[in-house]
């Protein structure tokens, strides 16, 4: 049976076992805030795939690298924020080739984004990220 990545459908006993880590570990990781499990109506956690491979992530990050569960959330956070800046670029990159003025020199977008604006300059097919 084929399951969407996102679909929560694996009970915590079988995540453990897969994974060979006690229920409570994976409990711990949802009190620090590193895994969110679906719940049922019942109060069930449901773990998706998406849910099992960042779990396979922080075991690597802590078994195999010895990072403490606080480095942990550091790494897990950093990693989504380049994830968010790479689709930010992409963005930008589509918006300065949907532009239509061949004969300009050069051109910018700027985006405002939380605490800082982005900037993506291309000039000459020179291109700076400014920020």
């Amino acid at each position: 049976m084929d399951h969407h990545y996102d679909e929560p459908v694996y009970l915590i006993s079988v995540v453990a076992k897969v994974l060979s880590i006690h229920p409570q570990t994976l409990r711990q990781y949802e009190r620090e805030g590193l895994v969110e499990p679906s719940r049922t109506d019942g109060k069930i956690r449901l773990y998706s795939q998406r849910d099992i491979d960042r779990i396979k992530l922080i075991l690597r990050l802590t078994r195999d690298m010895g990072v403490n569960l606080a480095g942990v959330d550091v790494i897990l956070k950093l990693k989504n924020q380049i994830h968010e800046f790479e689709n930010l670029i992409d963005e930008l990159r589509l918006e300065l080739s949907k532009q239509k003025n061949p004969g300009a020199a050069s051109k910018a977008v700027v985006k405002h984004k939380n605490s800082f604006d982005l900037i993506f300059y291309e000039k000459n097919k020179k291109r700076w990220i400014i920020f």
